[in-house]
């Protein structure tokens, strides 16, 4: 190392982006939605709160109540920068709590949000942010009925963070979980992948590809719907968020004991998205999305399901990018465009952490 560096350089002050497993503490991985985000929920979550309902881990929970069947979840967003192209802050937290619903093939009907105001933010910031999750809430069709708001002192926050819960109905008949993806089925994406992440990243970064990348976040429970009225026997629906589509398609593996098959030159990724991730040496499969839905379909009606989903506008670039196999259980592998074939894990942790 030059003599000039190493007298700017400190050695104890790297982090690397891909933390040990052996961690006595949090760190930023363990919010990534990768093996990290799994242990955390397998080891600390779960066995704390210890019910059937909790232990199967999907986007959103499915529960019978008064003879009803509802879809609950919650999500919290500390996205940074709070603005960025295609959305903001206020956007996601409404898209990204429709879209859990949604992935249980619910109907999303009413959302609450809680604030968490750092000292000292502007009020015009606060006022964008919730002006944008009411337009968003309104283009979802859902009500922001309840919530709730606290401000904690300067230094100790960032601005603002915003958790959203909501319910929806789900529909007699419909059972989508990851646990149901079966040999054969076909596995679709909603659209190109890889926009939100690379949108948050040149905010962020101050970096330019030579176009500008938009994210990506959308409400999907029209899309669902579109879908469910083809057939209501959807396997599994996932919105492949932090850790992108390898994650969603990991978990999915995992959780039904099947293996996943991809081709490479399937899946969608726009040549903005490519440039990007090329440059910066990440795997678009990884990089988060917000509007996009991966979905494992039985193979006797994938074809007039992706014909749907193409006549939405939600899912006009609708793809079929592989199956699902039984060889390799529990792993995802990618057909190469030079034959090969490569294994495509679980992320550890997030190349790009704060992304919703």
């Amino acid at each position: 190392m030059p003599e000039q560096l190493a007298d700017t350089v400190d050695p104890a002050d790297w982090t690397c982006p891909a933390p040990l497993r052996d961690q006595p503490v949090v760190v930023m991985g363990h919010g990534g939605g990768g093996a990290l985000s799994a242990e955390l929920m397998e080891q600390v979550f779960v066995p704390a709160y210890g019910n059937a309902t909790l232990a199967g881990l999907a986007d959103s929970a499915v529960l019978e109540l008064g003879g009803a069947r509802l879809a609950f979840s919650t999500d919290s967003y500390v996205v940074r920068p709070l603005f960025f192209p295609g959305g903001s802050l206020g956007d996601l937290a409404v898209n990204g709590t429709v879209n859990d619903l949604a992935m249980s093939g619910a109907r999303p009907a009413y959302l609450s949000a809680a604030f968490v105001l750092e000292e000292g933010v502007e009020l015009t910031v606060v006022g964008r942010i919730a002006r944008a999750m009411g337009a968003a809430a309104e283009a979802a069709g859902v009500t922001i009925a309840t919530g709730d708001t606290k401000v904690v002192e300067s230094g100790h926050g960032d601005g603002v963070y915003v958790t959203t819960a909501g319910v929806g109905l789900v529909p007699d008949g419909v059972d989508i979980r990851p646990q149901r993806a079966r040999p054969g089925d076909a596995v679709i994406v909603s659209g190109p992948i890889g926009q939100h992440g690379v949108a948050i990243m040149s905010v962020r970064e101050g970096l330019e590809f030579g176009a500008e990348v938009a994210s990506d976040t959308a409400p999907l429970a029209d899309l669902v719907a579109a879908m469910l009225a083809v057939t209501p026997d959807l396997h599994v629906l996932r919105d492949p968020t932090r850790g992108g589509l390898a994650a969603s398609l990991n978990e999915i593996a995992r959780a039904s004991g099947t293996g996943v098959r991809l081709q490479e030159r399937a899946v969608p990724v726009p040549d903005a998205v490519a440039n990007a991730c090329g440059f910066l040496g990440l795997d678009p499969l990884y990089v988060a999305n917000e509007g996009r839905l991966v979905a494992f379909v039985p193979p006797s009606a994938a074809d007039e399901v992706l014909a749907a989903m193409r006549a939405h506008p939600q899912g006009t670039g609708a793809t079929l990018i592989g199956e699902c196999v039984a060889e390799h259980p529990g792993m995802v592998v990618v057909a190469t465009g030079l034959g090969g074939t490569r294994v495509v894990d679980l992320p550890l942790g997030e190349q790009l952490p704060r992304i919703c």
